[in-house]
């Protein structure tokens, strides 16, 4: 078991910050789907950035990459499929080799659940969401950014696959 939260107060402890104060919220912008799934349009959200071959290894298995990060929400089209790689985030790689790029983008699932008549429709950008790590920036500037994408690909449905 990692001990996520312990570790995180423990590293931002070290480096002199106060106890990080964890995201809450009274009420979320969460709502259950007006339609059936089958009826609806889903849209992909992930935590995954481009691949920039300039910023160092960002292949599986690559080290922390921290140059790879990107800092605004962006879209790309699934067509032709997007190279979206995680060598920016923060994950156990004793445990995890990172060389099945389907476990963040799983475009070819979902493309089979339309198929298959699971989900109506998949949206044909797909809208990738920055780890800022400030509740601040989140709620302000990258979720409204998201939402607007969302809205404007006509988006019933949104799925984050986070890495």
């Amino acid at each position: 078991m990692i001990e996520y939260l312990q570790r995180t107060r423990d590293y931002y402890g070290a480096q002199g910050y106060p106890p990080y104060s964890w995201a809450h919220f009274d009420d979320v912008p969460f709502q259950p789907p007006g339609k059936p799934l089958a009826d609806s349009r889903l849209v992909l959200l992930t935590t995954a950035a481009p691949y920039q071959p300039e910023l160092g290894d960002q292949g599986p298995g690559a080290a922390y990459n921290a140059a790879a990060k990107f800092f605004e929400v962006f879209t790309h089209p699934l067509e032709p499929a997007p190279d979206l790689r995680i060598s920016h985030i923060g994950y156990d790689r004793k445990h995890c080799a990172a060389d099945d790029a389907n476990t963040w983008l799983p475009v070819a699932q979902l493309r089979g659940q339309a198929d298959a008549g699971v989900i109506g429709d998949l949206a044909e950008e797909l809208i990738g969401i920055p780890t800022n790590r400030s509740q601040r920036v989140t709620s302000e500037q990258d979720a409204p950014a998201a939402l607007q994408h969302c809205r404007r690909l006509g988006a019933d449905v949104a799925l984050l696959v986070p890495t």
